[in-house]
């Protein structure tokens, strides 16, 4: 069986979330698996979230910040940018652990290879 590396985009909300975003940054840049995206929707934050996501902007594929109408309407904005076999959401305040997307590519070779289109 071939192995496919599935790409995996991660959306992640903010609006004022500089207290934990570094760390949900660092998360996914510490991934031993690297055919990620992450893309990240603030609400037009006004604490120091931009200044984080600007500082790390060489990590993250893709972000944009304004005004919205709510969570689930800034991740369908993410959901738009995504361009990943597999889509997470990770909120601004949580982390993964370095195989995590190690662990998901493998359990997608599994569950692929049995189904039949």
């Amino acid at each position: 069986m071939t192995t496919k590396n599935f790409k995996i985009s991660i959306i992640t909300v903010t609006k004022n979330s500089e207290k934990f975003l570094q760390e949900n940054i660092d998360s996914l840049e510490n991934q031993t698996y690297k055919n990620f995206e992450h893309i990240i929707v603030d609400g037009a934050s006004t604490d120091k979230t931009l200044e984080i996501i600007k500082f790390n902007s060489n990590k993250i594929t893709k972000w944009i910040s304004e005004p919205d109408q709510g969570l689930y309407y800034a991740m369908n904005k993410g959901l738009k940018l995504c361009s990943g076999d597999i889509v997470g959401i990770l909120n601004s305040d949580d982390k993964y652990f370095p195989e995590a997307f190690s662990i998901v590519n493998n359990y997608f070779q599994t569950e692929v290879s049995e189904v039949h289109i």
